[in-house]
């Protein structure tokens, strides 16, 4: 079972989107992890919030969010410092 849980910001077409993809697909930490695509062009609120600035990788539980441009490594950091999984992540 997942110790984490991701939505991934995104849109169809974004090339930059695709790439974050791919290094969330190839990063060895993320085994741990289940990451849910959102499409924001399907909600006016989200275009307003991410409009120009997918893809955003944001953590359920605690709302924290990495901005792109990241690879693997910055996303090993930013699960390092998220809250623990025993500390009600679901």
């Amino acid at each position: 079972m997942p110790v984490y849980h991701f939505t991934l910001f995104s849109t169809l077409g974004c090339h930059l989107c695709e790439v974050a993809q791919s290094v969330l697909v190839h990063a060895a930490c993320i085994d741990e992890a289940s990451i849910g695509v959102c499409d924001i062009a399907t909600d006016d609120e989200l275009i307003k919030l991410y409009g120009e600035s997918i893809p955003v990788l944001q953590h359920n539980n605690s709302g924290l969010e990495l901005k792109w441009p990241f690879d693997e490594d910055t996303l090993q950091e930013f699960m390092r410092g998220l809250p623990e999984a025993g500390s009600g992540e679901q």
